[in-house]
């Protein structure tokens, strides 16, 4: 497909800082792959020197695969396409000594921050689940604002603020004593090592001739400041993003970075992507006249030429329950019509709670669904276990690590031993591994306990020399074998297939280690304490994304749904205090939830459908919410009200019926 003139803008653009203002299904991944195989072919900078940098694993994945397929594996030997946390990590890795790591360093995943957490502050928290939230918040907050823990000590306005700027502090040391990093460090450390070193920033700004970055709305205050020490003074970069989806301020996204741009860069190009090759006009039209409400900075308005469409329709129900059998009706009725697939359908809602009702009514009606964001493959007991040993063979100091496996399975370690042998490691000030190891152990721990240690000591000491220094793949096998997990998950599991379902994911998980230690076309081969990384990252960053492309309707939170596509969309819920929701109506932030109407509507292709109820219990309440503003904002010509519907007339009625007829006997000649 050829590039329009705006797209073949903003891909032979690469004399200084461009800004792509790519609206919803634009065509930005295409300017992307185009652009780094402009500058490979036409402008003969080798792919080597060129950087791509985006959020999810998914879509550095398509990226990737995207490249190969127009520059071919030779021309597009050493490109990178990663997302930030990736870059962070490559970064920390080749700088481990600048940071003041010592190599062989773990990743604490969000799981492992709260355990180390909920231990600091027990004193003062008594594990206390809300405080204990608001800090692991707080300090992510912290991170992504590049502010450590001195300098917040000296600004607390309160003895609330110092007492979590002390928290703080103790979480970064107990960090740094199990040489350890969680995912914001993976920016941080980076960020700030690049502010303050300058011999390091000029060599990674050699490493980097030219920079893309997708997805820049979505970029916190770190992100930005690492891509503007990377680019340099010379800011041969391409940014491409859309404020009008901006959706994830809750999580340190900063809109205002586009802004940020034109001041740090004043000779920034900036380029419009409005041709929308997904939807169709009237929903273009919509989504168009629904986000003027909010203030622009660059004003873009999306158009289609896939024709004007079909109206968008409300559905009225009469409560929560009424809505989910209302949905599922109409959208067996428009699929027995239209001969469409359940994949077709897309059921879109603000908060995860709603998808209960959905599930329950598709159920019955035996009708195939999924639903975005469910249970992580990383979060499987089995697979954490198996994790866990292989975060502690590359990291013996890795203490949440040993904490989840060194009983597991059980070895005669009990709690008490347990407490016995953290209180000697305190004492000591060093990991349990290391007090494990300790030739005054026996002064605190005796009999069967310490004999279980000895011998696990010595078993991982084996397990790690093997697995580090022979052959890696068959260290992993034969661990898994001699620890006999196979029979204790027989033994502990709900039922023999529940065990064999493990052991399944067990060895799904060891074919994906085989295939990073040995490489591919896309990746080089990795070391083991790679492979762990780069699995714990990606556990952080997919939760929840699958690659399954089943017949299945899909149910999703508008958030998951941005970056995705579908013919027929449902955004139920249209009300006040749903969307926009009740906390963004009392903090007066109604723009963000704007932005989120805008990217559901955007999602649909070829028609959309809203929903509203009369009445809706929350929280063993009975409310009458009012219809949400959003509906009356959109231009009510292109919109058919269920109550305001026009009469259908007899020869409409007979078409529809012949439609039926036709499509019945489709089905039954299959």
């Amino acid at each position: 497909m050829k590039l329009n003139q705006a797209q073949n803008q903003a891909v032979t653009f690469i004399s200084g800082p461009c800004l792509v203002l790519a609206g919803a299904g634009s065509g930005k991944t295409r300017v992307i792959t185009n652009k780094i195989a402009y500058l490979v072919r036409d402008c003969d900078v080798p792919a080597r020197y060129i950087l791509a940098v985006t959020f999810t694993n998914k879509a550095a994945r398509e990226m990737k695969e995207r490249v190969a397929l127009t520059l071919g594996k030779q021309e597009s030997r050493g490109l990178k396409i990663s997302t930030f946390h990736t870059l962070g990590l490559n970064i920390i890795k080749s700088e481990v000594k600048e940071i003041g790591l010592k190599p062989g360093f773990s990743l604490f995943d969000d799981k492992d921050s709260m355990a180390l957490l909920k231990d600091l502050t027990m004193e003062k928290l008594d594990g206390d689940k809300e405080q204990l939230f608001l800090l692991q918040n707080c300090i992510s907050s912290w991170k992504n604002d590049l502010i450590m823990p001195e300098q917040l000590q000296k600004k607390a306005l309160s003895a609330g603020e110092l007492e979590f700027a002390q928290f703080y502090l103790r979480y970064q040391q107990n960090l740094r004593a199990y040489n350890a990093l969680d995912f914001d460090d993976l920016i941080m450390l980076p960020t700030l090592l690049l502010r303050h070193k300058e011999h390091v920033r000029l060599k990674w700004q050699k490493r980097i001739r030219y920079m893309l970055v997708d997805e820049y709305q979505d970029t916190n205050t770190s992100q930005y400041e690492l891509v503007r020490l990377l680019v340099g003074e010379r800011a041969r970069f391409t940014v491409v993003g859309d404020d009008d989806q901006s959706i994830y301020s809750w999580r340190g996204a900063k809109p205002q970075n586009l802004v940020l741009l034109q001041k740090d860069f004043p000779a920034l190009r900036v380029v419009k992507l409005e041709q929308n090759y997904r939807s169709s006009g009237r929903i273009l039209h919509c989504a168009n006249i629904l986000i003027q409400n909010n203030p622009h900075v660059f004003d873009k308005k999306l158009y289609s030429e896939l024709g004007y469409g079909e109206p968008l329709k409300i559905l009225l129900a009469k409560n929560e329950d009424h809505e989910a059998e209302r949905v599922v009706a109409e959208l067996m009725a428009h699929k027995f019509m239209n001969n469409t697939q359940y994949k077709d359908y897309a059921v879109l809602y603000r908060g995860n709670h709603q998808s209960r009702l959905f599930e329950k009514v598709m159920m019955s009606n035996r009708i195939p669904y999924k639903i975005n964001g469910g249970m992580s493959f990383f979060a499987r007991a089995e697979v954490k276990d198996i994790m866990a040993y292989l975060r502690l063979l590359v990291n013996q100091d890795d203490d949440n690590a040993l904490l989840r496996i060194i009983n597991t399975p059980t070895r005669g370690i009990g709690r008490a031993t347990l407490e016995k042998l953290g209180n000697f490691a305190n004492e000591l000030h060093v990991s349990l591994f290391e007090a494990a190891c300790h030739p005054q152990l026996g002064s605190v721990i005796s009999g069967k306990g310490l004999t279980a240690i000895e011998n696990f000591n010595r078993w991982i000491v084996g397990l790690a020399d093997n697995v580090m220094r022979g052959d890696t793949q068959a260290g992993i096998r034969e661990m898994i074998k001699s620890m006999q997990y196979e029979e204790w998950l027989y033994a502990t599991s709900t039922s023999p297939k529940a065990a064999e379902m493990g052991m399944s994911n067990i060895s799904t998980l060891f074919g994906w280690i085989t295939n990073m230690l040995e490489g591919d076309e896309l990746e080089p081969p990795m070391t083991l304490p790679e492979v762990v990384n780069r699995l714990i990252l990606r556990d952080m960053m997919e939760r929840g994304e699958d690659k399954e492309d089943t017949d299945q309707v899909q149910l999703m939170t508008l958030h998951a749904s941005k970056g995705l596509e579908f013919p027929y969309v449902f955004m139920v819920g249209m009300e006040e205090g749903l969307l926009p929701h009740q906390s963004s109506i009392d903090e007066d932030n109604i723009e963000e939830e704007r932005r989120l109407a805008y990217v559901g509507v955007t999602r649909a292709q070829r028609e959309l459908f809203f929903t509203l109820t009369r009445e809706r219990r929350q929280y063993g309440e009975l409310l009458n919410p009012e219809p949400s503003r959003f509906l009356y904002e959109l231009p009510q010509d292109d919109l058919v009200w269920e109550d305001k519907k026009p009469k259908v007339s007899a020869e409409q009625r007979q078409q529809k019926g012949q439609t039926g007829i036709a499509n019945l006997r489709n089905l039954l000649n299959k």
